[in-house]
């Protein structure tokens, strides 16, 4: 249990405490239950939407659903993904080493650049549009489904990115995760998303069955996909990742989930 509440603590805004001292050992092997925490979030989201379904417009409930999953997070990887743009707007100026030791620098500074306000816009505004037309297409069940499963796989996609990644900087939280990553950990965030998955697959009544468990695989391999390209894109741009670069992860893998699920059902 201590790993799972790890792992909400650096999720989520969610008050829990764990006792004794912590090694960084512990930390990296909290990544294997980040699936189980996106389930926790999008419980919440889902089911704050269905409440809300109740005396509100499905406009104003996808603005109220964004908004809990964006508070349950604290921002925590909103801010993340500001940094990360900031960084990648820096522009080159042909001396690799030192451009990224620049673009470090940039992700590092407390200070939010126009590129960062922008991205975070874009990403609020795309997130929002998403949403509403899972309530205006599939009903209240059926966007409550997909906002769960987006919050678990968002979540997920971060340990295939610390697990084939590698640490950008020789300090910080983001080389713990990513220095810390091993097999073990890995295999049972796996595990751990198929049985969720699955589950809410097999339980929830919207849409056929067979779209249901078709979709899983679909989206798993896409986001995988993106997972390991961000890697490869970080590594060329930044010497590798940064607790920034992780965190931006689960902010492009919601969107990416979302209109991957608005193709295919």
């Amino acid at each position: 249990m201590k790993g799972l509440f790890l792992a909400i603590q650096f999720l989520t805004v969610i008050p829990v405490w764990v006792d004794g001292k912590v090694t960084e050992k512990e930390i990296a092997r909290s990544a294997a239950f980040f699936p189980l925490v996106g389930a926790l979030q999008g419980s919440i989201a889902a089911l704050g939407a269905l409440l809300m379904a109740r005396f509100f417009s499905p406009a104003i409930v996808s603005g109220l659903a964004l908004f809990l999953l964006i508070a349950v997070n604290g921002g925590f990887h909103l801010d993340a993904l500001a940094d990360t743009f900031d960084g990648i707007a820096v522009k080159s100026t042909g001396d690799a080493e030192a451009d990224r030791r620049r673009r470090l620098s940039v992700m590092k500074d407390s200070a939010t650049g126009a590129i960062g306000v922008t991205a975070i816009v874009m990403a609020i505004l795309l997130k929002y549009l998403f949403i509403s037309a899972l309530f205006s297409g599939y009903g209240n069940g059926g966007a409550a489904y997909l906002i769960f499963l987006m919050a678990v796989f968002s979540k997920w996609s971060l340990t295939p990115a610390l697990f084939h990644g590698e640490s950008a900087r020789p300090d910080g939280l983001g080389r713990i995760f990513v220095e810390g990553a091993d097999w073990r950990s890995y295999v049972l965030s796996w595990v751990l998303l198929a049985a969720i998955a699955l589950g809410a697959a097999w339980l929830w009544p919207s849409f056929s069955r067979a779209a249901r468990f078709r979709f899983l695989p679909l989206v798993c391999l896409c986001l995988y996909g993106f997972s390991v390209i961000w890697v490869f894109f970080c590594r060329r741009r930044f010497g590798g990742l940064t607790g920034d670069t992780a965190g931006a992860v689960a902010e492009v893998a919601d969107l990416l989930f979302l209109a991957i699920a608005l193709l295919w059902f």
